[in-house]
């Protein structure tokens, strides 16, 4: 059965990161969990039929739990039934890197007039990883909590939370918000002179510093933690914090309606928290901030399409991006980014195209390389990009066919090359496929259904993968499977049959998953010492719940899981359960240095030796954990790696302004509506020649000069020599620095 996209009606915003929405990256400390009927079918529930051909010859690595195992995991099993909860959702927030503290708020899903006639809002609050949770509604004065932004956590280990009333702003001159400073041991109630609209945003690095947007598009700021708040702007429509305590923020004037749609808005910057301010770009739809960048979907003339604006310097200075411009119908969207460059979305001509092309940008955010063609951005604004945090410069996603069929594509050097996914050897296709590769279901398979999870990695995890997928010529719409990478994405197998529920546990020294079940219901977790290749299964419980979700720490250091679910109580009444199981019991050795081996990533054993490893200018040798070792890495663990500068190739190169590499080439070709005469480049407010001829050199030599530092200066040298190698057709600005 293959898989092709669903075209829906839903129409994409101008935006800067996800369609709907500016750039954000996901909030890992929080997690919300949803009870339906228990016995209505799963969201991910379709159509039986099996994925895998009769030829198939993998057989799941399955070893029998030993008594001792089993003895020491009942023993280390916590059950909470959260007994008289008639919460529909459950929200859970971790306080803290290490600490152990658990916030979960229930809440009801009624309108706010109804919960004085039934219904609760409660919180419950663990300090034990989850072990036993302990009702401290009362420390709140049992008040109604919001269920879309009710709780928030400071950032590292501030202890700080926040949680915001439930209150009707029709009878009410202001809200209200709790605050801790002791993760949720006590609360203090604090008044608001407003009604806040959104969650109440942390500084990044100042936890005292508040900000919020109230109902009356009014920004607030407090530098006490709440206690109390100054008006500082109006007409405000979003607002992020730049580097320091720079804030930038978009408004409209007074009384303006729709200003975002119509391109109207302003953005200001202030960098004295809101005493001064100053404007540094008009007639702006949206605007976002990411590494060191600042954007603006901009439009230059009334009436006219949509360009990019960007600044590298909080806003002193905008330079117009060379991007395709984007109309009504279409729309920018920011993929990732960091201090050295970002990954841009533009969307395809057309109504409803559902996909379109990536662009990678040079150190400054201006000049952008075409990446990758046909990049499916799915109607319901979802988008399968996905970082790979687990080894540096790996990237996937999916693109969309000609013909409608999706199939997925990795980059292991930044988008500078996108190749198809090897097939694992454990799998085969069917005798009658042509090209047979892995497919990884993203956000597109997540939101129709199909896959219970996204692709998962760890920063801590040096290599390790786990994601659902199916092998073919494209993506297949029948149930996916669990495959895993221990190499960053380079090599998979398949690891488990069917869907399922993961998490890494103790640095990648422990996977644990759970069968997603058609009719919902769980007893049991499989876990994995050797990155996947074998498993074992343990009942953590009697009594089937219905599975609702899994929890752990963030940082994937944690050595606790806990399951999430429901099932009837004494009154026949859904009944919210937590399971939490402790391995450090079960695995109690302390990993030495003989469990660990030194690993060359982005190595091929086949490659030659002065390249192999090399991407980007520069090698790492990273101390990972043998896959055979059962043993604990601990809290303490800490990546280690070396790195040491190497010759660049052609890959390393991003392509010239204007040209572009097909997939599975390492080759820059031009862009076949590319105008054959010198473009030029509004660089700072003054227009610049550039001539574009294939390659470009400033990707390339901020890496290779960025490590040279490593080497003796004899060295240095030959390594940026060897960055020239290929410099025959470059890129020059009038203005090289």
């Amino acid at each position: 059965m293959i898989w092709r996209l669903t075209i829906l009606a839903v129409a994409c915003l101008p935006v800067l990161g996800e369609a709907g929405a500016p750039y954000l990256k996901r909030d890992t400390r929080t997690v919300t969990f949803s009870r339906s009927v228990m016995d209505a079918q799963p969201s991910y529930s379709r159509r039986k039929r099996d994925a895998w051909s009769a030829k198939s010859n993998f057989i799941a690595c399955k070893t029998p739990l030993s008594i001792r195992e089993q003895t020491v995991l009942e023993s280390n099993t916590y059950e909470t039934g959260f007994h008289g909860d008639d919460g529909s959702t459950f929200t859970l927030t971790w306080v803290g890197d290490g600490t152990g503290v658990i916030l979960v708020l229930s809440t009801v899903s009624a309108q706010l007039d109804s919960f004085y006639e039934g219904g609760s809002t409660r919180l419950y609050r663990s300090a034990d990883y989850g072990k036993s949770f302990h009702d401290i509604s009362h420390a709140i004065n049992n008040s109604f909590i919001r269920k879309d932004f009710g709780i928030g956590v400071g950032p590292g280990n501030s202890q700080q939370v926040i949680l915001t009333a439930e209150l009707p702003s029709t009878k009410t001159p202001g809200g209200v918000i709790f605050t801790s400073v002791d993760s949720g041991v006590t609360f203090k109630s604090v008044q608001l002179p407003f009604h806040p609209a959104q969650l109440v945003s942390f500084h990044h690095q100042n936890p005292l510093y508040l900000l919020v947007i109230s109902t009356d598009s009014s920004l607030w700021l407090s530098q006490d933690f709440g206690n109390k708040w100054s008006k500082i702007h109006e007409g405000v429509y979003y607002f992020t914090w730049g580097r320091g305590i720079t804030l930038f923020l978009s408004y409209s004037l007074e009384g303006t309606a729709e200003a975002d749609k119509r391109g109207e808005l302003l953005l200001r910057r202030t960098q004295d928290l809101g005493r001064t301010f100053t404007t540094i770009a008009q007639n702006i739809f949206t605007f976002g901030y990411i590494g060191r960048f600042l954007f603006t979907s901009v439009m230059e003339k009334q009436g006219s399409p949509r360009v990019i604006y960007v600044s590298s310097d909080q806003g002193d200075h905008f330079s117009k991006a060379l991007l395709p411009s984007a109309t009504t119908e279409q729309f920018y969207s920011v993929l990732d980014g960091d201090e050295d460059m970002i990954f841009m979305h533009v969307d395809s001509p057309g109504d409803q195209s559902y996909f379109g092309t990536v662009y990678t940008s040079d150190d400054r955010g201006i000049l952008y390389s075409k990446s990758l063609e046909r990049h499916l951005f799915g109607g319901e604004s979802k988008s399968d990009f996905t970082n790979v945090t687990s080894l540096r410069g790996v990237y996937l996603t999916n693109i969309l066919k000609e013909d409608e069929r999706i199939c997925s594509v990795i980059s292991f050097n930044k988008g500078g090359e996108w190749r198809s996914i090897k097939k694992p050897n454990n799998v085969e296709c069917g005798g009658s496929t042509k090209r047979c590769y892995l497919h990884i279901h993203g956000e597109h398979s997540h939101y129709s259904g199909i896959s219970p999870m996204l692709p998962l990695s760890s920063p801590s995890a040096i290599g390790l993968v786990i994601a659902h997928g199916s092998v073919g010529e494209s993506i297949s719409a029948s149930r996916p499977d669990v495959y895993v990478s221990s190499d960053g994405g380079y090599n998979w197998m398949c690891a488990l049959r069917g869907p399922h529920h993961y998490s890494i546990l103790d640095s990648g020294g422990l996977i644990v998953a759970v069968e997603a079940h058609r009719d919902g219901q769980v007893q049991s977790i499989k876990f994995s010492t050797d990155e996947g290749q074998c498993w074992k299964t343990y009942n953590f419980t009697q009594q089937p719940i219905f599975f609702a979700g899994l929890a752990s720490e963030p940082g994937s250091k944690a050595m606790n899981i806990s399951v999430f679910g429901y099932r009837p109580d004494d009154d026949a009444q859904p009944m919210w359960v937590a399971v939490t199981i402790d391995f450090e019991q079960l695995v109690t050795r302390e990993c030495d240095e003989q469990d660990y081996v030194e690993w060359l990533a982005h190595s091929d054993e086949d490659g030659a030796f002065e390249t192999d490893g090399c991407v980007l200018g520069y090698k790492e040798k990273f101390r990972r954990l043998k896959k055979l070792s059962v043993c604990r890495n601990g809290w303490d663990y800490v990546v280690s790696k070396q790195q040491s500068p190497c010759p660049c190739s052609r890959e390393d190169y991003m392509c010239d302004y204007g040209y572009y590499r097909h997939e599975n080439s390492s080759e820059c070709v031009k862009q076949p509506d590319l105008p054959d005469k010198t473009l030029e480049l509004c660089l700072n407010g003054e227009m610049k020649e550039l001539q574009t001829a294939g390659y470009g050199t400033r990707r390339l030599m901020f890496f290779c000069l960025t490590f040279s530092y490593l080497c003796t200066p004899t060295t240095a040298q030959l390594t940026i020599m060897s960055c020239l190698h290929y410099v025959q057709d470059i890129v020059y600005y009038t203005d090289v620095d």
